[in-house]
């Protein structure tokens, strides 16, 4: 069924009472009743602070948790002048339709900023609030990303993939497309609103790529905001991707297609402006199992073998061979091997209609194979520095990017050749 609205028609009702606000503050969340009561005193407290004479909503778009997230951001006390509403979405169960019930709100209220940001979080504070919201409210901007300090081994789609296509691919150096915490104006919510994507996967985990692309593409004013460290519940990806992988990349990917004579007339990247003080801590550790990073990766390798020597060129595929037969401590899958295979996948996506799905899923061992080079790279690094390997891979991926588009144009589609595998 497709929803004209994500708001139910109660919560509608609810909405138009408050008439206009300065700001919205939106909160998605799912089972997250132990961290939602600190998210919403924190949001709460943060208005009151930097922006004590602003009017505000905060709007919690709850994807119909069984647990009792709902009642925990019901019960948390919230600041004078400040309205709450809690709601339980309409649409494909996911972030983007949280999303999208939260711009609806902003839209409705003909709010002057809307931020959101994640119902997990540990490590925010009040003046993540002000770091948010301030660029839209203040200087103009109509899209804040955030700049986390992160463990070295949290994020690994962003610093393997996301962060690295992006910029190669737009010109614009945003560290963390897929961050989870933004800000937006009136008018790139207007945008967004009026897009026909909200029953695809843009409903699910693909909605944060999905935002930052479009800001970028579409000629928003964008900046990005330093918030300090960010604590969450951080899961190692050799256990559990869950859909998200498939989500986010499935996005990029498709967003490629569309954006095609756009970014094959990019060269190069630019820095975009950002806010807030650049001072280092090092973040909490994660723990990650290197071992079942790397049997997975050679799992794949046997089991999709053909099939990859199908997809990707004769250099990638042997270079892939090679790595199948190293070591645990001294595995690795070279830099150039992973951009230009990511690329070919790319490419391949394009051009594979009716097993896009199954691409993806025979892209993960590869992606865990990446992550554990990564990990063997910077086992004896601090995050700081790891951060320039994160660095060093964004550059190579620009400087292939003629790989890419001759690639790209001249691609010829085999979708026959994963029947036996799927």
């Amino acid at each position: 069924m497709k929803f004209g609205y994500a708001l139910r028609p109660g919560v509608l009702k609810q909405i138009e009472r408050i008439e206009t606000t300065d700001i919205v503050m939106g909160i998605p969340c799912y089972n997250n009743e132990d961290t939602i009561a600190h998210v919403i005193e924190t949001v709460s407290g943060g208005i009151y602070r930097h922006f004590p004479d602003a009017k505000a909503l905060i709007f919690v778009s709850d994807g119909g948790s069984t647990d009792d997230t709902r009642e925990m951001a019901e019960s948390v006390p919230i600041k004078p002048g400040q309205e709450r509403v809690i709601s339980i979405y309409r649409g494909l169960s996911g972030k983007g339709s949280a999303m999208r019930a939260v711009f609806e709100a902003a839209r409705i209220l003909q709010a002057k900023a809307c931020a959101t940001v994640d119902s997990d979080l540990r490590s925010i504070t009040h003046d993540w609030i002000k770091s948010l919201l301030d660029p839209v409210m203040e200087k103009g901007y109509d899209f804040v990303a955030p700049i986390y300090y992160r463990h070295k081994y949290d994020g690994t789609i962003t610093n393997n993939i996301a962060y690295s296509l992006t910029r190669a691919l737009y010109g614009r150096r945003i560290r963390q497309p897929i961050g989870g915490d933004f800000a937006f104006s009136n008018r790139i919510i207007k945008n967004y609103l009026s897009q026909d994507v909200w029953m695809t996967d843009v409903a699910r985990f693909g909605v944060d790529i999905w935002l930052t692309t479009i800001a970028i593409t579409e000629g928003f004013n964008i900046c990005q905001a330093r918030l300090g460290v960010k604590i969450h519940q951080a899961k190692d990806p050799g256990e559990s991707l869950g859909p998200m992988f498939r989500q986010v990349v499935g996005t990029i990917f498709a967003l490629m297609s569309v954006y095609k004579t756009v970014w094959k007339e990019v060269h190069g990247s630019m820095p975009v402006d950002t806010f807030g003080p650049n001072a280092f801590l090092e973040p909490d550790p994660i723990e990650m199992n290197l071992k079942r990073l790397i049997v997975r990766f050679k799992d794949g390798m046997t089991r999709f073998g053909p099939l990859y020597q199908s997809i990707f060129s004769p250099e990638v595929y042997r270079n892939l061979k090679e790595s199948v037969a190293m070591e645990e401590r001294e595995f690795t899958l070279s830099l150039e091997t992973w951009v230009k295979g990511l690329y070919e996948i790319a490419a391949t996506y394009d051009h594979w209609r009716h097993h896009q799905s199954d691409l993806l899923t025979v892209m993960v061992p590869l992606y865990l194979g990446r992550v554990a080079s990564f990990v063997n790279k910077t086992r004896d690094m601090d995050s700081f520095e790891s951060e320039k390997v994160v660095e060093q891979q964004a550059e190579k991926f620009e400087r292939l990017k003629d790989y890419l588009i001759h690639i790209w144009d001249n691609r010829q589609s085999r979708e026959d050749v994963v029947d036996d595998y799927s």
